[in-house]
């Protein structure tokens, strides 16, 4: 199972009137750990779209928990914990405030597709070579 963290900070002009991170805002979140989770094995989404390959976003699931604040850091722990099934591959992320205490929890799904098509494809062997010793399923 690969496993990351990355902290962030909640910044004012993504908070509604009450100081609380906007809800559309947590997908943007997910989106930097995601990055940087594949990052952290050597994968970079940049070089996979220069290769013609996206990963665009099939489907997300989000359950809030309590909110994050104006200004508070916080912590995306990013998971995946399979080799992709067919051309998609699923994250699994949870958010913790600077106490400790759950915020949120989400999943996704994302869809190896061809950038000129948009077709889905398999995922290239290099990123199940590289991902493959960490899931070990």
């Amino acid at each position: 199972m690969l496993v990351t963290t990355y902290k962030l900070r909640v910044r004012y002009a993504e908070t509604d009137k009450m100081g609380y991170a906007y809800y559309g805002v947590y997908s943007t979140y997910f989106e930097i750990a995601r990055v940087e989770a594949l990052r952290s094995i050597g994968l970079s989404y940049a070089e996979m779209e220069a290769g013609g390959i996206m990963l665009p976003v099939r489907d997300v699931q989000i359950r809030y928990r309590r909110p994050l604040k104006y200004d508070e850091v916080f912590t995306v722990t990013t998971t995946i914990a399979s080799l992709p099934e067919g051309s998609r591959l699923h994250f699994s992320y949870q958010i913790h405030n600077e106490a400790g205490e759950l915020c949120t929890e989400a999943q996704t799904t994302l869809v190896f597709a061809d950038t000129q098509t948009g077709r889905p494809i398999a995922p290239p062997s290099e990123f199940v070579d590289l991902l493959a010793p960490l899931v070990r399923e």
